[in-house]
């Protein structure tokens, strides 16, 4: 079963890849710093596209639809955001610090532009930690328990 992740999010990642790209394009420190925090975000932003996004795809699909144990595919994502999820959380302070510096280094060549989007980036940022991460895991969670008990209910129905 293939995971889709939810368009907005989509969305919401290339929007800031794109501010990324053209604030690395600005001459001078705002540049430089901006090209700090693309070496930072863009491996970090691949990790999230592998196992982060992915499972959230199911969350329009849960509330309507019976789980079924095709589902369980979701779960070698899930556990590699588990097993992942500190080193996820370590990038979010060096892109959080390399972001700093881009505010600074924004403040004092006045482009508030870059200042404003390092503030976007850090309360997106915010988002994933507080809700996104744990959403994904607490989906795997839920797949998980919801398909060992139609497991459990089918052997205990007598079918195997």
């Amino acid at each position: 079963m293939k995971f889709e992740i939810p368009e907005s999010l989509k969305a919401e990642h290339e929007e800031l890849n794109e501010e990324l790209a053209g604030a690395v394009k600005v001459r001078g420190k705002v540049g430089s710093a901006a090209k700090k925090d693309a070496e930072v975000l863009h491996p970090h932003f691949g990790s999230e596209g592998e196992f982060v996004l992915p499972p959230l795809g199911l969350l329009r699909i849960l509330p309507t639809k019976k789980v079924d144990l095709e589902m369980k595919e979701v779960l070698d994502t899930t556990n590699r955001l588990k097993s992942e999820f500190g080193r996820m959380l370590e990038e979010h302070k060096a892109i959080a610090l390399a972001l700093e510096d881009l505010a600074k280094v924004a403040r004092k060549e006045k482009k508030m532009e870059y200042v404003m989007f390092a503030e976007k980036l850090k309360l997106h940022a915010l988002n994933e930690e507080e809700v996104l991460y744990l959403a994904s895991l607490l989906i795997g969670e839920y797949v998980e328990i919801r398909t060992e008990w139609m497991v459990y209910e089918h052997h205990s129905a007598g079918c195997c």
